[in-house]
């Protein structure tokens, strides 16, 4: 009888151990599946568009009008941003001249939009709704505080054969009403500047 009793008991000890080793099992790929998913990669494209054509109004007027072979959204990360890797068009109307838009070229861009900031790099040229026209390596955007910058070499012609050249960069509002360069130089006729160079 005794045999029989430390049998089960036996039976049941080793039952308890699988029980507690499959536990601890357990628990240890529970710690690796966090492990892995807070590791895991989330920085890739939500949303892809190409072609896109995106409108932006504002009571029934067109504020902004923007083109680009290939749109990226990036929202599962921090800091969310949209990519244009191969290259954008957008054009901006103001109330000035609300019938004849500025343009900006570039063959990237980039729009963080916790920080409502743009970017945007590679050949760009940008034509203001005055007819002045802008061109530079880099250009920033920051919309918040409505400027622009940057600290390239700037080269700036008008309708009438007015060259400037801003070799350390400038600074500008937005809607490039004023700006200011720095380190200047080229022909230009000062009384028509509308803003200090320095």
């Amino acid at each position: 009888m005794k045999d029989y009793y430390s049998k089960i008991f036996n039976l049941k000890t080793s039952q308890r151990f699988i029980l507690l080793l499959m536990f601890f099992l357990i628990q240890s790929c529970e710690e690796d599946l966090t492990k892995i998913n807070k590791n895991k990669k989330t920085n890739f494209a939500s949303q892809v568009i190409y072609n896109g054509a995106i409108l932006q109004k504002d009571s029934g007027q067109i504020k902004v009008r923007f083109t680009a072979p290939l749109i990226e959204k990036y929202e599962l990360i921090d800091s969310p941003y949209v990519e244009a890797k191969k290259g954008m068009y957008l054009e901006f109307f103001d109330k000035k001249n609300p019938k004849t838009p500025g343009k900006i070229w570039a063959k990237y861009a980039k729009y963080n939009e916790k920080k409502d900031f743009y970017f945007a790099r590679g050949r760009v040229k940008v034509i203001t709704t005055e007819g002045q026209t802008f061109v530079m390596e880099t250009i920033n955007w920051d919309k918040k505080n409505k400027k622009m910058y940057t600290k390239d070499t700037v080269f700036v012609s008008d309708k009438d054969g007015n060259i400037l050249v801003g070799s350390h960069g400038m600074v500008a509002k937005d809607d490039f009403s004023e700006y200011t360069f720095f380190n200047n130089s080229g022909s230009f006729n000062s009384a028509k500047l509308p803003a200090t160079s320095q």
